[in-house]
């Protein structure tokens, strides 16, 4: 049997541009990843001077120069990835991981991207708002031959303009990109940019999708809406690292879509700006602070703020499902019914049966239920306060005074200052007021004279 780089080396050829015989006379070496840890920042190696990306729980291409070009290799193979401790998914993605790894170049830069098809079918790759030549966007039968398997195709075009891109397949989307095939694609400026600030801390991630049924593997490629697990990079809380910066730090945050609805993403504790999308920067007359920015189908999204407060803050989708692990949509509520000792005797005749508790379902946390193998409790992860109750869409930003510039490791919780957190009030409570009135009606009742009665001042001057 040939090993990998045999493999590889003798993957037919096909030049979709004019690339001559002696460029492709042997490929770069395919660079793998397996870890879901986030990595430090790629520092340019090119002469080039920009402060690099930092991909939540991902990576960044090695790349090599081959004369003037910048060169990278980008492997569509089936892969495991771990969801969050506890669940691993059988995907599909690039380069051992999904998303794959980003793809970091300067403006200006001519750049060769070798595709070889590791997949069982045919695929292609779309660069995701690129300006370039039609027959290099990558949609299969439109504007170029789809990759067959075992094949490699060659693309090459110069990143004509800065910002954040994404790339992804445009061959039966509905099953590859459900099977995770994405990655994000960087493009710094060549020089200042007047639209462009430089940053302190620049990271980035995709937001994604999945239905996997508890106890399965394997994606369900025709789902439409009932997705039960979102992810960032495709990670869900607690199995998404937390973004560490120092205080002070001007940070940026790019976002990108790839699932099947919008996530309205919200930050905890500081405004930001919305200073780009896959379109380019935003004018800065354009700009307005916001905690919240939607990202629908398909679109980036860049946000910029000052770190100035320390703690630990959220960020997260605010579509509270999304914020939740493989729930099942047929789970009846129980709100207000008292079904002590009914469920666990239903349990005993049919073993997957689940309610929401009676007060709500943080309680369903407490009962510790058996889950089938590889299949992660809807709300998980513990904080120095308990649990956190969150899973899905969620990570915490961690501002510390301390954190040293150009250390991306993890502080552990913030220690807050005497007095400064909230707690239980040992005073007395007053009972509260509440008006006289028979209820549901849109104006309030009175707390004087019958009851259910509203005391009306009429017009003057009228009559009748």
């Amino acid at each position: 049997m040939p090993n990998r780089r045999q493999f590889l080396a003798g993957a037919g050829l096909l030049a979709i541009g004019g690339v001559g015989r002696a460029a492709l006379a042997v490929l770069p070496e395919v660079a793998l990843r397996h870890s879901a840890d986030t990595a430090m920042p790629l520092l340019p190696a090119d002469g080039a001077s920009y402060n690099p990306v930092v991909t939540l729980n991902g990576w960044t291409a090695p790349w090599r120069m081959n004369g003037s070009v910048k060169e990278f290799h980008l492997v569509a193979e089936p892969v495991e990835r771990v969801i969050a401790p506890g669940m691993t998914a059988r995907l599909w993605g690039y380069n051992g991981q999904s998303p794959g790894p980003t793809i970091e170049v300067v403006e200006g830069d001519r750049v060769r991207i070798f595709v070889t098809n590791r997949l069982p079918e045919h695929t292609t790759v779309h660069w995701h708002g690129q300006r370039l030549p039609n027959g290099m966007d990558g949609v299969g039968g439109l504007t170029q031959p789809h990759i067959p398997p075992g094949k490699t195709f060659v693309y090459e075009f110069i990143a004509r303009r800065p910002g954040t891109f994404m790339y992804h397949p445009h061959a039966d989307e509905m099953v590859q990109m459900a099977m995770g095939m994405m990655g994000l694609w960087v493009t710094h400026p060549r020089k200042r940019h007047p639209l462009i600030d430089p940053v302190d801390r620049d990271f980035c991630f995709l937001l994604g999708a999945f239905d996997i049924e508890p106890g399965s593997y394997t994606p369900k490629t025709n789902t439409m809406l009932d997705f039960n697990l979102f992810t960032f990079n495709s990670r869900v809380f607690p199995g998404i690292d937390s973004l560490n910066v120092r205080r002070g730090d001007r940070v940026r945050i790019r976002i990108g879509n790839l699932s099947m609805t919008n996530h309205p993403i919200h930050l905890h504790g500081h405004e930001f700006d919305v200073t780009g999308t896959d379109g380019g920067p935003t004018p800065k007359e354009a700009r307005w602070p916001e905690v919240t920015v939607d990202i629908a189908v398909g679109q980036m999204r860049q946000i910029e703020f000052v770190a100035d407060e320390e703690g630990d803050w959220a960020l997260h989708c605010h579509k509270s499902h999304h914020t939740m692990n493989a729930m099942g949509h047929d789970v009846p509520t129980m709100i207000g019914v008292d079904h002590r000792g009914i469920a666990e005797r239903i349990q005993k005749l049919v073993p997957d049966y689940m309610a929401m508790g009676e007060r709500g379902m943080a309680e369903m946390a407490e009962m510790e239920m058996p889950l089938p193998d590889n299949t992660l409790p809807m709300m998980t992860g513990q904080a120095q306060f308990g649990a956190v109750e969150m899973g899905g869409m969620f990570t915490v930003v961690k501002v510390r005074r301390d954190q040293r510039p150009g250390d991306y490791s993890n502080p552990g919780w913030y220690k807050h200052p005497v007095g400064r957190v909230a707690h239980e009030w040992a005073g007395g409570v007053m009972d509260p007021v509440r008006t006289v009135g028979t209820g549901g009606q849109s104006m309030p009742g009175t707390t004087t004279g019958s009851p259910g009665m509203i005391n009306v001042r009429g017009p003057s001057r009228h009559t009748g």
